[in-house]
């Protein structure tokens, strides 16, 4: 009765691992050669790692990732792509998300640029860092519709606090104004202040043109390109060649 009075006080709490772990102390004989401090112990230790994994799904769903199963662990290191493992592997210890610095992912489309932001985004969610994908098109999408809903400030904060925003396609097809504006005010709010990827098809040097305003490219240019690691995918053969996927 005070067993299962204790189990039901600790589910009340949520406390719902460390419960389970209770139970199935109480079942197995083999705990008994324990102390009390070693099977606290062991229930504290339940509790939390439930809460941590409980944690790193959360960040994982609300990053809305295109790409959810990417890890750095499954990057394929052909030769033609000319990835280099040992910068791969320092950006995964997301040092870069503490200097406040930034990710620019080139290749040809196909390449798996996709994935490899991904990956870094789910790498970032692993050291409990909040992270938010989005195709650069959608957002500015997203941001017009707010705009004429009255509450695009609401919208773009969102975008603004995140430890690290993931925009894919960036700047596929040249920007008008406004976007160019709207596309100002993120990466001025988060220079220096959170990290970003962006996951191009051009180079920076391409970048001007499609931003289109002088003033308003050179903004959004000088607050990128120095503060950036640069990693270009090359390969003779698209990722999805070479995996069978064809569009």
């Amino acid at each position: 009765m005070i067993n299962a009075t204790t189990i039901n006080k600790l589910n009340e709490m949520r406390l719902t691992a460390m419960a389970e772990s209770y139970r199935y102390q109480l079942q197995e004989s083999s705990f008994e050669a324990l102390s009390f401090e070693e099977r606290f112990s062991l229930m504290v230790d339940t509790e939390w790692a439930r809460r941590k994994n409980s944690r790193l799904t959360k960040l994982i769903r609300r990053a809305e990732f295109l790409q959810s199963d990417a890890c750095i662990e499954n990057i394929e290191y052909h030769a033609d792509r000319k990835l280099d493992k040992a910068q791969i592997a320092r950006l995964a210890t997301c040092s870069y998300i503490q200097e406040k610095h930034n990710i620019i992912i080139l290749g040809a489309s196909g390449a798996g640029k996709t994935y490899l932001s991904c990956a870094f985004g789910v790498t970032a969610c692993r050291h409990f860092c909040t992270v938010k994908y989005i195709r650069l098109p959608d957002l500015l999408n997203e941001l017009a519709v707010a705009r004429g809903e009255g509450i695009y400030k609401k919208v773009m904060n969102q975008y603004k606090k995140v430890s690290l925003l993931i925009m894919d396609e960036w700047l596929l097809v040249p920007l008008s104004v406004t976007e160019a504006r709207d596309l100002l005010e993120i990466v001025e709010a988060r220079h220096k202040r959170g990290s970003t990827i962006f996951s191009s098809q051009f180079t920076p040097a391409g970048w001007h043109g499609k931003i289109g305003e002088d003033t308003l490219a050179d903004a959004i240019l000088d607050r990128i390109v120095h503060d950036s690691y640069t990693i270009l995918i090359d390969g003779e053969e698209s990722m999805r060649k070479r995996k069978g996927i064809m569009d």
